[in-house]
């Protein structure tokens, strides 16, 4: 793939995306450019962003905390007032400069200050490179349970550049990779076996595989934003992945996991359902479990602790009508969405990723 070729949209991922980002800058009559970090991304990314910003602009930093446990409306109501009181207005514009909580919050509090300003995504993270920052979902979350705040609203671009992949521990990059291996089970049997053997150290491979991650999801998007049919493909392992990271995030007994991880199990067991329920092969059944268990520890959950996953389900967003409404895979490449799938199929699914 040419590296030139990389922008669709007002999605920039090649080496002209800062020019992109910079003209975008330009075109734009600004009041005031506010820069959302945490500490982490202050450190080793804001001196990335201000060597590459050509414009003359004073950049007002917005520092939170970093983690997900600091999504929230707290925190909103903390930038909230940081902005009001720095003199933001509908003409400024706010760079959600990190990682998923970031570009989530960021595009959140962007879409809600004022009615609206605008906002431009700089994600840091692989996770929020081939997914969180791309969509134009925002929100926070409430209390431990994912996402049940937010709003659609797509940024005014979203600036991807692998450079930021350098400043990150090996479990960020592992987390991210979860959703590339998503993309490739719910989009072609190719892009499958192709991300099977990223390398992140292999800066061109890694520079072709994020933005076709990002093109399958882009698509999808595009097709149906508002997540009525085919979209909701790409909530395969999130059911109860979301369900898995919530409870760990509430129960001190368990490691916090990060997203990739929680949801690389999700995806074990919607791939087990879905041998169950639909037509996936014991062959795809293996390779799928396989391949994510050697790039994911795995994690003991007792009956019990089962039952209270389970039990979070009912706050899933997919739900239609009291129903808990799975992504299962006819196929990788083929998914069948809103299928319902009994509690009984569920612990049998644990206990199949338990003698995995």
């Amino acid at each position: 793939m040419n590296s030139e070729q990389k922008n669709i949209g007002s999605i920039y991922c090649n080496s002209k995306a800062w020019g992109a980002f910079n003209e975008k800058l330009a075109s734009i009559n600004l009041s005031k450019v506010f820069v959302i970090i945490d500490e982490n991304t202050k450190q080793f990314c804001l001196p990335i962003l201000r060597s590459k910003i050509s414009q003359d602009f004073t950049l007002e930093i917005l520092e939170i905390e970093a983690g997900e446990i600091y999504k929230n409306i707290d925190t909103c109501v903390l930038l909230w007032n940081q902005l009001s009181e720095k003199g933001a207005d509908r003409n400024s514009i706010i760079l959600n400069l990190g990682g998923g909580v970031i570009t989530d919050l960021g595009g959140f509090v962007a879409s809600t200050f004022k009615r609206g300003i605008k906002f431009i995504n700089i994600p840091t993270t692989l996770l929020a490179m081939v997914d969180a920052s791309v969509g134009g979902k925002n929100g926070v979350d409430l209390g431990v349970l994912k996402n049940q705040v937010g709003v659609i609203n797509n940024p005014e671009m979203v600036l991807v550049d692998t450079v930021f992949l350098k400043t990150l521990l090996k479990e960020q990059i592992t987390s991210g990779y979860a959703e590339m291996l998503k993309h490739g089970l719910i989009h072609s049997s190719s892009y499958w076996n192709e991300i099977k053997l990223f390398d992140v150290n292999n800066i061109k491979s890694t520079e072709d595989l994020v933005w076709d991650s990002i093109k399958i999801k882009n698509e999808i998007v595009l097709k149906d934003p508002f997540e009525k049919s085919i979209r909701k493909t790409l909530n395969f392992g999130h059911t109860l992945g979301h369900a898995i990271e919530s409870y760990c995030l509430d129960n001190k007994d368990k490691k916090d996991l990060l997203h990739g991880e929680a949801v690389a199990i999700g995806m074990i067991l919607a791939t087990y359902i879905s041998f169950k329920l639909v037509s996936l092969s014991e062959k795809e059944l293996s390779d799928i479990s396989e391949t994510l268990t050697r790039f994911y520890t795995k994690v003991d959950f007792s009956s019990e602790e089962i039952s209270s996953i389970i039990e979070l389900l009912k706050y899933d967003k997919k739900n239609s009508n009291g129903k808990v409404l799975f992504v299962l895979l006819s196929s990788i490449g083929n998914c069948e969405i809103n299928q319902e799938v009994p509690n009984d199929l569920i612990f049998e699914a644990f206990e199949f990723y338990k003698k995995i």
